[in-house]
């Protein structure tokens, strides 16, 4: 399926769209995690500590809902904001002694404002909107589609109306970013509402304009590694309000850094790492591996042939993101890693997208099946599977996420046992189907 068709877009129309979318440093890091074992047995379940492992500090920064610019030809502007975790020193007193692998993560195509009155509405005119068009009468439907216009204006608005918070759609991977904390990595999940209020009708740019998010991203660490740049003292304590703790700056090994995108935030990372444009990332900064939960298809098709690179997404997700592998499996000359999770949908990868957060718009979008808890697979065979529910989603994530990770950015040969199939994670269902397919 291409992105209009996907719940999670935004280029179908934005009513449409809310309406469905309801070395040295290797080993001292390691030293500080335990191995992986080979059979995933020392994975801990999202959330959880792992004995050895350094407890997690979090951090954010802000530096306006306005302040970025992704340039020609894309128009419109995104904040520069972000949630950071990152492997506490002893006591918790800071970050960690040795140099981290650096991890970035990008949400994808979402409402910006979690305005509940707009939302209800919404849902409102929207079951009228069907009567009417039922009944037959234009007046009434042209009535309910202009309050259906009105209510997803304010929900993908941004910066958001006095009084209303944004929706935090970087804070949805927080499971993801605790569990690679505790491994060493320092893991930063950045906002990108301004994007996503901005990208109606701007196809052929949008990814584009993810991509630029990621490297300005990447550039304000590389310039806080060397102690400067507008991160320097804007790194908060999110339980104080004032300066973190932790010091970053000499501590990042930005030769070893990860990207991780879901949706359209999963196409961004594609266009950033394809490799026509290595040479947009920052001076310094070396992508070693690369990561898309149910990543949306970018337009340009651009390979991604030079980096290790999971797709990871679920065959019940509206949005068929295989493609990726399809399309690079006979010319990568680094590891690819297709990985299956038979009856996972698009936005349990998300908590902040999913049912349980009560959050709004949240909701269950595969499609259901004939019985309850079943969907129909996306993949063409138009299959009946048993769902997943959201917790063993994320499970399934969580473990291979930190195996890739481990893999590529720290040289933990026991992790690829996992990533190429030779064997299961324990602990959850046998659901996963992986395709590896090594470097030409």
């Amino acid at each position: 399926m291409t992105v209009e068709q996907h719940g999670g877009g935004a280029f179908g129309g934005r009513g449409r769209a809310v309406a469905l979318a309801t070395g040295a440093a290797v080993v001292a890091l390691t030293a500080m995690s335990p191995a992986l074992a080979a059979d995933g047995a020392s994975l801990p379940a999202p959330g959880t500590a792992e004995a050895g492992a350094p407890s997690v500090g979090r951090a954010t920064y802000d530096l306006g809902d306005l302040a970025f610019a992704p340039g020609t030809p894309y128009e419109g502007k995104s904040e520069i904001a972000a949630v950071v975790r990152y492997p506490d020193g002893p006591g918790g007193k800071g970050l960690a002694r040795g140099r981290h692998p650096l991890i970035v993560m990008q949400h994808g195509q979402w409402a910006t404002c979690a305005d509940r009155a707009a939302q209800n509405a919404l849902v409102k005119a929207q079951k009228a909107l069907a009567l009417a068009e039922e009944a037959g009468d234009d007046a009434e439907a042209a009535r309910q589609q202009a309050v259906i216009d009105k209510m997803s204006e304010r929900l993908w608005a941004w910066p958001c109306r006095a009084g209303i918070p944004p929706l935090p759609s970087s804070s949805g991977y927080d499971y993801l970013a605790e569990s690679l904390a505790r491994q060493g990595f320092v893991v930063v999940s950045m906002g990108a509402n301004g994007i996503n209020a901005t990208s109606a009708g701007q196809a052929d740019s949008v990814y584009q304009a993810r991509a630029a998010l990621i490297n300005k991203h990447l550039d304000l660490w590389r310039q806080l590694d060397a102690g400067k740049g507008p991160l320097k003292g804007k790194i908060k304590d999110p339980k104080t309000g004032g300066a973190s703790g932790a010091a970053f700056t000499g501590h990042l090994d930005l030769q070893r850094v990860g990207t991780l995108g879901h949706s359209m935030g999963g196409g961004g990372v594609m266009q950033q790492v394809s490799d026509e444009r290595h040479g947009d990332w920052p001076a310094g900064v070396k992508v070693q591996a690369a990561l898309g939960l149910a990543p949306t298809a970018t337009w340009d098709v651009e390979p991604v042939t030079k980096v290790p690179l999971a797709v990871l997404w679920g065959t019940c997700d509206q949005v068929n993101t295989g493609e990726y592998v399809k399309w690079n499996k006979s010319d990568n000359k680094a590891p690819l890693h297709g990985i299956d999770l038979t009856g996972g949908n698009h936005n349990y990868f998300n908590t902040q997208w999913s049912p349980s957060s009560g959050q709004v718009a949240a909701a269950n979008d595969a499609i259901p099946g004939r019985q309850r808890g079943q969907c129909v697979s996306q993949d063409g065979a138009n299959q009946q599977h048993q769902g997943l529910d959201e917790a063993t989603q994320r499970r399934i994530a969580t473990g291979y996420t930190v195996a890739f990770f481990r893999r590529y950015l720290m040289g933990d040969t026991s992790a690829e046992a996992l990533l190429t199939g030779r064997k299961k994670l324990p602990g959850v269902p046998d659901v996963v189907k992986v395709e590896y397919v090594k470097p030409h």
